[in-house]
């Protein structure tokens, strides 16, 4: 093989290795944001109120993945225990009042969030493996 073309061959393999460098850097750029964007989307509590001791627009969902916090507040215009099912975190909520709950979701599945009293469905925690 003549010099001149072990130099271009040389150079092709180093553009090559050079190329999927930056491939590969720009693909774990691009997913170290996603999961940025996940984690500022479940930044945002989610609001569930109560009237008449029923949840307003029905059983709210609340899903997230495993590992990220769970974030919910409950206002109420009645006192009663909120019980997160499954993870057993309960608090109370007084009469027009509010409380708030974060945790990490640390098991996946499907968990009932009541009105522990009543025995009232106010939301449904999805978390995703």
């Amino acid at each position: 093989m003549k010099t001149g073309t072990r130099w271009a061959v040389l150079g092709l393999v180093v553009a090559a290795a050079v190329v999927a460098f930056v491939i590969a850097q720009s693909g774990g750029s691009s997913s170290s944001s996603s999961k940025t964007t996940q984690s500022s989307t479940a930044a945002k509590p989610k609001v569930v109120v109560v009237k008449g001791g029923k949840p307003v627009g029905g059983v709210q969902d609340i899903t997230v993945k495993k590992g990220q916090p769970v974030r919910f507040t409950v206002q109420s215009d009645v006192a009663d225990e909120i019980h997160v099912h499954g993870y057993n975190f309960k608090k109370d909520v007084a009469k027009n009042g509010s409380v708030s709950f974060d945790f990490p979701a640390t098991i996946d599945g499907g968990f009932v969030i009541e009105l522990e009293s009543r025995g009232e469905q106010i939301a449904a925690l999805k978390v995703q493996p």
